[in-house]
């Protein structure tokens, strides 16, 4: 068993030693693939920050493991990691297209309501009817939930950013936006736009830290869980997750 695995083993029993011995046994640079979505993952000027980054980070850290980001639209990062260009993804939903070329290996992140915004009055939501005959802004290769994802009545109109999706709401061009709750907020609130929230929302899922099936990191799989779980016994990712949800903006 790695060296990982047994600290967490000994962190169980005492607790105070939990940070000690938790490298790996070989060193990796891992690439991670990304789209810029504020307040989860932040790539601008050079630098990476967010909760899913920072909070894989301290996962990184634990492993001994150097990260490297590329900044890509959502749906380029998942071709990106079918070509083997990134080796892992923060935040994907579990798909079953999405299996054929990843491995889930850990539900690192909290779960969020998907959430209807809109402007216009008459395009408020407050049922799943109430989305027929309305043009629906959603992200380039995303999925929200199976009946709206497989609903092929629906009217949906992608871009390769949530601000492009609130920009064309506020021109006219949709009608409504979904979009992850923190993530719809945050935007909204950058972007300094009158937006309403449906009282229409749908519950969220835990979202993952996704490893490429040809990336040498999926060895490490075991070890990727258990230094996630060491953060919890430590309160980091309570304390991470408490950072973006009091101070989105942030």
């Amino acid at each position: 068993m790695r060296v990982l695995m047994g600290a967490l083993i000994f962190a169980l029993g005492l607790p105070g030693w939990a940070q000690q011995g938790t490298e790996t046994v070989e060193a990796l640079t891992v690439t991670v693939g990304a789209n810029h979505a504020p307040p989860y993952r932040i790539l601008e000027g050079g630098k990476a920050t967010g909760l899913y980054i920072d909070i894989f980070e301290e996962i990184a850290d634990r492993l001994g493991w150097d990260v490297n980001y590329r900044e890509a639209p959502f749906r380029r990062v998942l071709r990106m990691v079918q070509q083997g260009q990134v080796d892992i993804m923060l935040g994907p939903l579990e798909t079953e297209d999405r299996t054929r070329m990843m491995e889930f290996v850990a539900p690192a992140f909290p779960p969020e309501r998907r959430l209807f915004f809109y402007m216009d009055e008459r395009h408020r939501i407050d049922g799943y009817s109430d989305l027929y005959g309305r043009a629906i802004g959603v992200l380039e290769g995303a999925s929200y939930f199976p009946r709206f994802d497989d609903d092929p009545e629906l009217l949906k109109e992608s871009a390769p950013r949530y601000e492009n999706l609130m920009l064309m709401m506020q021109k006219g061009r949709v009608d409504v936006v979904i979009a992850p709750e923190l993530v719809g907020l945050y935007t909204v609130q950058k972007l300094g736009m009158d937006v309403s929230v449906s009282p229409f929302f749908v519950p969220g899922e835990r979202s993952y830290i996704a490893v490429s099936k040809t990336s040498p990191a999926l060895r490490y799989a075991d070890d990727i869980r258990a230094a996630l779980k060491l953060i919890e016994m430590e309160g980091i990712h309570e304390d991470l997750v408490l950072k973006y949800l009091e101070n989105p903006i942030k």
